[in-house]
């Protein structure tokens, strides 16, 4: 779209400077007449951008020029402020200051009180927005980080890694870092990283593979596969947590999930997190393991 090209083509000459007619035409597969026609278009809107003729010339911006309300529609104003809103839920630090420039650059976005977007649980703490920081300027900086991590089953212990990437997933933040320890890459949850140092030590960013389904494993623990049924009254969650394909409705109403999962002590504590609405089908050692720890918590309440 037309919009689109302009605003694009503001950005280009925000971050190069100076480009020529010719090499915005390659970009966008137009003709350099209609990039002059997208200039006028620009310079009407209020944009102050100018040409140069000859050798060094091209099209340029006044110097300290910054986007005007004037190119974005007040559409594509509440998308950009939907979009940081959604980005402020995960409680990402310094986006309320961002706010208040949008407020200032689009009329309307300082009326941002008509969408609320929170995915926090319940009862939940805010995030930790100093350890975030440190992380993120840890990463910029190409600094050795440590800190105390606890693992899934519950196991505490001292790491010293180099912070390439932040992930935000399933209503958590990740940290993808190489682990000098297991001198491998692993993802951390952000949640259980406790007492985050930014050490003096430097580091060289190492090329991590991607793995085939989009996903890093935090651990190497085996994968399991679970056969779980459900009864009705836990079918709101069963919606919220599975895919559709992986459940199945039986005749006597109950729910069957045929799921993958790494076994671990996350794992068994997920199942009984269902209590007495969720039976284990198959395999037969992980319905063991739960029949023992249920035992165990019967036992608690019985003495």
């Amino acid at each position: 779209m037309k919009i689109s090209r302009l605003f694009e083509i503001t950005i280009i000459l925000l971050n190069k400077g100076t480009v020529t007619a010719r090499e915005l035409a390659e970009r966008f597969g137009v003709s350099t007449r209609t990039i002059y026609r997208d200039i006028d278009v620009l310079s009407t809107a209020g944009v102050p951008v100018y040409m140069n003729k000859g050798n060094g010339g091209g099209i340029s911006l006044l110097e300290n020029y910054a986007i005007s309300r004037t190119i974005i529609s007040d559409q594509e104003s509440e998308s950009l402020l939907l979009a940081v809103k959604t980005l402020q839920a995960t409680q990402y630090p310094e986006l309320d200051k961002v706010l208040q420039k949008m407020g200032s650059i689009f009329k309307n976005a300082s009326h941002n009180d008509w969408v609320e977007i929170d995915f926090s649980h319940w009862g939940s703490m805010p995030n930790e927005r100093n350890k975030f920081n440190d992380i993120k300027r840890a990463m910029l900086q190409r600094k050795v980080i440590r800190f105390d991590y606890v693992d899934a089953d519950g196991c505490r212990s001292n790491r010293l890694a180099e912070p390439e990437k932040l992930l935000y997933k399933g209503s958590s933040w990740y940290l993808i870092a190489y682990c000098r320890q297991r001198q491998d890459h692993r993802m951390f949850r952000i949640s259980r990283l406790k007492n985050v140092d930014i050490t003096a030590g430097k580091f060289v960013p190492k090329r991590f593979p991607v793995p085939e389904k989009g996903e890093m494993k935090s651990s190497s623990k085996p994968l399991v596969q679970l056969n779980l049924r459900f009864q009705a009254k836990v079918l709101n969650r069963l919606y919220d947590e599975f895919d559709d394909a992986l459940i199945t409705k039986n005749d006597d109403g109950s729910f069957d999930v045929k799921v993958v999962f790494p076994e671990d002590e996350w794992v068994y504590g997920y199942i009984m997190s269902f209590g007495n609405f969720v039976e284990v089908l198959e395999p037969e050692h992980i319905r063991k393991i739960i029949a023992d720890r249920m035992e165990q918590a019967l036992k608690i309440y019985e003495q």
